[in-house]
Order: C-alpha cells, then sequence, then structure tokens
C-alpha cells in the first residue's frame, strides 16, 4: 500500500488495487471469528459439562476396549483348554506348564484404575482446558504477528462483551507490565480508540514508549477497548456486516449500550472502579455519558486526549469538506452502509474532495488530523499495517452535523416526524456539557496544531466546565502536537503519559 508520505493521487490510485477482493476477505475472515468465537463461548460455558461428557466418553471407550479385549481373552482359554487337553492325553503336561507356554498374562485391578484415571485426566485435560486453550492459542498467536513487542504470557483473551442491541465486542487484557506481577491491587484503566482506529492505536509505539504497555509496566491493570464494526468486534447476535442493519448505529449507541457495557464488564472483573483513557471519538462518547451522569460511579477518573465535544470550528480541510458537500450523506444514498477508509467507494468520493482547489492532500494524513510534529517514518508504516477501520456512514453523518451545527447533539433525522419517533420532540436532544459532575477528576490534553480538535472548540469545553472543581480538573496543553501526536508520537511518553499516569495515581 502506497503510504501517507505520498502525493495524494497516487495513494488513492493505489489504494483501489483490489478492494472488492480485500472487502470478501475481511468478510470471509470476520465469518471464520464469529464461528471461532461461538465455538470458544460454548467450550466456555459448558466446560463442566463437557468436561464430564468427554470423561465419560473416555471412561465408557476404555470399558468398550477392556470388554473386547475380555471377550478376546474368553476365545483364547476356550481355545487353550481345548489344546491343554490335547496335549494332556499325548505329552501327559499339567495345566501350569501348558500356561507357562503360552505366556499368556491376565486382566488385573491396577492396570484397570490406572487407565481409567488416564482416562479421565485425559477427559479434563480436553474438556475443562482444551477449549479455553484452543480458543485463545490462535488469537494470541495473531496478537503477537500484529505486534511483535510482548511475551504471551502477558496478554489474554477475555470474553466477548454482549451490550444490549446485540453486537458482540472483544476486549483485550494486559493484566501485568514486562518484569511480571507486582505486589498489591493493580489498579485498571480502559483505553478506548478513536474514530477509524481500533485498539491497536494504544501498541502502534514500542513497548517503552506505548500507552498501553507503559501503564502495565507502571502497575495498573490494562484492557483495550474495540469499537463495534472494527477487526475484532464485527459479530451480532443475528447480523451479518454484510447486512445494512448492522451499520445502522452512529455514536449516539456507543454511548448508550457500548461503553457502558465495556466500563461495568472491567469494573465486574477487576472488582474496583475504573480509570478511564480516550482518545478523539473515545472522548466524545465518554463526555455525552458524564453528561448524563452515566458511568461517574464505577470510574476512578477520565483522560481525555485530544478531546472532541465541540466541532464547528473544525479546521481540518478534509473532513470540513465532507461535511460542508454531504458526501455522508451521499454515500448513504448511494447504499453504502459500512464506510471503508479502503473501500472503492469511500476512495472515490475522496478523490474528489483531493482534487478542490482549496484541498491539498499532499499528505493525506496531516490534510485530515494537522500537522503532527512528532511521528517517524516507523509509526507510520505500522500504522498503516492495521489501520484504518471501518465505521458506518451514519456515524460519520452524524459527525458531519455537528460539524456544520456547532452543538453536541443526538443523530438528526432530518424529518420532524422521525425525530418525535426517536425522542419524543421535533429536533434531536442536546448533551449538556455543563452536566457532568463537578468532583468527578477529569485530565484534559490537547494540541495547538490538531485540525480535528480544535483550540477553539476545547475553549468552548472548558467554558462548559468553568464550574468544574478546580482541583479535580487537570488541562494540559501542547503547542506543537496535533491529531495523530496523542497515540503515535515519539515523545508522547515524556510530554502527555507521564503526566498522566501522576494523575491516576493521586486519584
Amino acid at each position: 500500500m502506497q503510504r501517507l508520505r505520498s502525493s495524494g493521487t497516487s495513494i488513492l490510485g493505489n489504494l483501489v488495487t483490489t478492494p472488492r477482493l480485500k472487502r470478501k476477505a475481511l468478510n470471509s475472515w470476520a465469518a471464520v471469528q464469529d464461528t471461532f468465537f461461538s465455538t470458544k463461548d460454548i467450550f466456555e460455558k459448558h466446560r463442566v459439562v463437557f468436561t464430564i461428557g468427554t470423561s465419560i466418553a473416555s471412561v465408557a471407550t476404555a470399558w468398550v476396549g477392556y470388554s473386547l479385549r475380555h471377550y478376546h481373552q474368553t476365545k483364547v482359554d476356550q481355545r487353550l483348554e481345548t489344546i491343554e487337553k490335547a496335549m494332556n492325553n499325548n505329552y501327559n503336561l499339567d495345566h501350569s506348564e501348558i500356561r507357562k507356554i503360552a505366556g499368556l498374562g491376565s486382566i488385573s485391578a491396577p492396570a484397570c484404575f490406572a487407565t481409567a484415571g488416564t482416562a479421565l485426566i485425559v477427559g479434563y485435560g480436553l474438556g475443562w482446558r482444551g477449549g479455553t486453550w484452543y480458543a485463545n492459542r490462535k488469537f494470541r498467536k495473531e496478537q503477537m504477528k500484529l505486534l511483535g513487542q510482548i511475551k504471551p504470557r502477558g496478554w489474554q483473551l477475555l470474553g466477548r462483551i454482549k451490550p444490549r442491541d446485540g453486537y458482540i465486542l472483544s476486549m483485550q487484557r494486559i493484566p501485568e507490565g514486562r518484569s511480571g506481577k507486582t505486589p498489591g491491587q493493580r489498579p485498571p484503566v480502559l483505553l478506548q480508540h478513536g474514530l477509524l482506529m481500533d485498539g491497536i492505536t494504544w501498541l502502534l509505539l514500542s513497548p517503552d514508549q506505548s500507552l498501553a504497555f507503559l501503564l502495565a509496566d507502571n502497575g495498573f491493570d490494562v484492557w483495550l477497548a474495540n469499537t463495534r464494526g472494527t477487526k475484532y468486534s464485527r459479530g451480532h447476535a443475528s447480523l451479518s456486516p454484510n447486512d445494512p442493519a448492522y451499520w445502522n448505529w452512529t455514536w449516539d449507541e456507543l454511548v448508550a449500550y457500548d461503553l457502558p457495557a465495556t466500563v461495568q464488564h472491567v469494573h465486574y472483573q477487576a472488582g474496583q472502579k475504573v480509570h478511564y483513557v480516550g482518545h478523539s471519538l473515545g472522548t466524545l462518547i465518554a463526555l455525552a455519558a458524564f453528561s448524563k451522569d452515566q458511568l461517574v460511579n464505577m470510574l476512578r477518573s477520565a483522560a481525555l486526549l485530544s478531546p472532541i465535544a465541540y466541532m464547528g470550528q473544525m479546521p481540518s480541510p478534509i473532513a470540513r469538506n465532507a461535511a460542508d458537500n454531504f458526501v455522508g450523506e451521499a454515500l448513504y444514498w448511494l447504499g453504502v452502509d459500512e464506510f471503508n477508509p479502503i473501500g472503492e467507494a469511500v476512495i472515490k468520493l475522496l478523490e474528489d474532495i483531493c482534487n478542490q482547489p482549496d484541498v491539498d492532500c499532499t499528505n493525506l494524513l496531516t490534510s485530515f488530523t494537522g500537522q503532527n510534529c512528532c511521528l517517524n517514518s516507523s509509526v507510520i508504516d505500522v500504522f498503516l499495517d492495521h489501520e484504518p477501520q471501518s465505521t458506518a456512514t451514519k456515524n460519520m453523518i452524524h459527525l458531519a452535523q455537528m460539524i456544520r451545527g456547532g452543538d453536541i447533539a443526538m443523530y438528526d433525522y432530518n424529518n420532524e416526524d422521525e425525530n418525535r419517533r426517536h425522542y419524543g420532540q421535533p429536533t434531536p436532544p442536546l448533551y449538556n456539557m455543563t452536566s457532568i459532575p463537578n468532583d468527578f477528576p477529569l485530565f484534559l490534553s490537547y494540541g495547538g496544531a490538531d485540525a480535528l480538535s480544535d483550540v477553539k472548540d476545547v475553549k468552548l469545553l472548558l467554558g462548559s466546565l468553568k464550574d468544574h472543581d478546580g482541583e479535580r480538573l487537570v488541562v494540559q496543553y501542547r503547542g506543537d502536537y496535533a491529531h495523530a501526536d496523542y497515540v503515535m508520537g515519539e515523545n508522547a511518553k515524556q510530554v502527555v503519559y507521564d503526566p498522566l499516569m501522576a494523575f491516576f495515581r493521586l486519584q
């Protein structure tokens, strides 16, 4: 794939090379994953029954084997009796001498017990442990292939999370640092990625620079979320990603379903309150939830990196042009329900945007996120190996509505009757940022070069938080930072992550 450093036209031309084959391959892989994780669920949910059943089957097999052997032994004994009579009559040999010549043994009770015990152990191994081992083995192998940065023992694949609307999400966990377990309880931290990304966001840098690894090495229990529609969260109770209904959601549903289910899962598994870290869209859904006084009772604090809330002054030329020209709506009208950034339809529209006189796509990443100060070429290569990920076209429309309208509102159906059906009023309800609890600990870090989280928009958010408890609100400003620096900047550890971890330790 042509890298983002190349010119806009050549980037787009190379991106369209076999998009249909790639999409079919991704859909096939999603189906394989669904089957794989369904099998894993069956193993884990019914492993007691499976253990007992396997053990019984093993003992039954052993019993059948011994029965056949006993039957065979009976026939041999009958034949020996016949031979014995003949030998006794002809050569005067007694029974013991004939048995000694034949050299045949008998079935002993210790042998039977040993075989039955072995069958039970094998049954336990296959039934109780085998299902989990089989399910984890391939995923761990995939993780190691993707990352190549951590020993397998440091990873643990957890059961899938199922929000109330039927989607199936996966999470990964780093329960300990590279040096092994540390004494005492490890405070849990949930990392939530942004738009068109997945959990790999937090692992793009080397182990001594990536936030996920740094948190684990500093005594935290790290959990990585993957939003619906991304590589590891494409499951659903009844829908396939090929079904248009699968993509009928916006970030409103992430606030209502995904985020609560994810936080509740980590809170329950860890047995204590959770620290939250969000980047980009991961900050928007958190702020929306906090404004409704949701989740804060399960959270210790939240760190919001490159915060997105108000978007009316967003200067990103690609995002602004797409919103002003209703690109998302055009895709939706054409029947493109999945917004796949490397799909043929999206690339064609992106080409059109880049051909506009006021849009320079020479550096596509910079045109979208702003001039990042601290990325090197190697991390861009890693990024392109794993990202971008899909989202719903409807979600992109929702964000475009916020750019055009300048407020933080729920999805607008552009029809008063339809809005009334969903919300009981002709216009979408607003998320009120002033309703965020004033005593909830918040760490906000924003950048002066960020084209998606513009300084003026962030200041509107900070204005909504003017009554926040001063001891509970830490605001960091980095004049040279843009959007991607917060997850891929080679100096992010020193300038952002170390202060973030210090903030967590105070809570």
